[in-house]
């Protein structure tokens, strides 16, 4: 544990050191694939860097902070795209904006405090129950209907409550206002306001920036076709980085393609309802939010139920018989 806490502390100042020089050297040099590869290097680096562990603790932080969203964010930087665009003008906010999952807010921060604090409280204290019933055993008693509802709790409540610390100090620090992390993805009354708006706006805005749009501009035709070829595409890039993860965590466990298929269909769904919506049907056919709020959140249980969450279970079995094996 020590070698990994030491490794995991020089792979961090090693990210500070790639990303400095990003900020430095690749500007000079004009946007477009002449930059991108001065980053392409950096980028490889933030790849490779989750092999040098093999506890998921550190695993997944690397990944998500540096192999996902540093990557991607620098990947766009070089065609002048993305949050990083134009630059941040210190050094200290480059590499903040680069390796967390954080974005400037451009407008002015609604002022809902009271209700966010009943909200927050909620969920600080459902997330207590939670690790009550994990640490007691008491979730094995629970009939498997229930447990689909409290899988997602599970994924959704403890992430989110992490980054929406992570924000809060990186909000003092940087003294400006940033944007949300998650937008009470509960409350979405429809799949392309849940992925779109709600469910981890930043990681929308990267895939919108550096897939979507850019094969809409591609395509010859603006038509209801392209549109459902760029959402679905970006959901397939999404399923793709999710199965790399479950790979490193999993101790380097081949992909079962749950993931992969749970974004897929969530994609074509989603691209379905944008293209139906624009239709002469879709604007004829309304359905009341309380209804499409039902629907909404009875496909995303069921999909991840089915599809996601086998696959968290698999992987955390696996960590545990090698774990076994090693101690044993």
């Amino acid at each position: 544990m020590e070698e990994e806490i030491k490794r995991f502390a020089l792979v961090w100042v090693s990210a500070i050191v790639s990303v400095s020089y990003c900020y430095y050297i690749p500007p000079r040099i004009k946007a477009g694939v002449p930059r991108l590869l001065f980053i392409l290097p950096v980028c490889l680096q933030f790849f490779v860097s989750p092999m040098l562990f093999s506890s998921w603790f550190f695993i997944f932080p690397i990944m998500f902070f540096l192999t996902g969203m540093a990557t991607l964010k620098l990947m766009l930087f070089a065609f002048d795209l993305g949050s990083l665009s134009p630059r941040p003008s210190s050094l200290f906010q480059f590499i903040c904006f680069t390796c967390f999952p954080i974005k400037k807010l451009e407008q002015n921060p609604k002022s809902q405090f009271n209700f966010h604090k009943w909200i927050l409280a909620a969920k600080v204290a459902t997330v207590g129950v939670l690790f009550m019933f994990h640490v007691r055993g008491y979730k094995y008693n629970l009939p498997p209907v229930l447990l689909w509802g409290i899988y997602p709790l599970y994924m959704y409540l403890p992430f989110e409550l992490g980054l929406n610390l992570l924000k809060s100090m990186l909000t003092i620090i940087l003294g400006c206002d940033l944007e949300p992390v998650f937008d009470e993805p509960y409350l979405a009354t429809s799949l392309q306001d849940f992925w779109g708006r709600r469910w981890n706006p930043m990681v929308s805005s990267i895939l919108r920036s550096g897939i979507y749009s850019p094969l809409r501009g591609r395509s010859k035709s603006k038509s209801g076709l392209s549109k459902f070829i760029g959402v679905s595409t970006a959901f397939l890039a999404s399923g793709l980085f999710h199965e790399l993860i479950f790979f490193y965590t999993s101790g380097h466990e081949t992909p079962s393609g749950g993931v992969t298929l749970f974004y897929v269909l969530n994609g074509v769904c989603t691209a379905t309802e944008i293209v139906v919506k624009r239709s002469k049907f879709g604007k004829r056919w309304t359905v009341r939010p309380v209804v499409s709020w039902m629907l909404t959140m009875t496909f995303m249980v069921v999909t991840s139920g089915w599809l996601y969450f086998p696959q968290m279970i698999r992987g955390y079995q696996i960590r545990q018989y090698t774990k076994y094996i090693f101690v044993s």
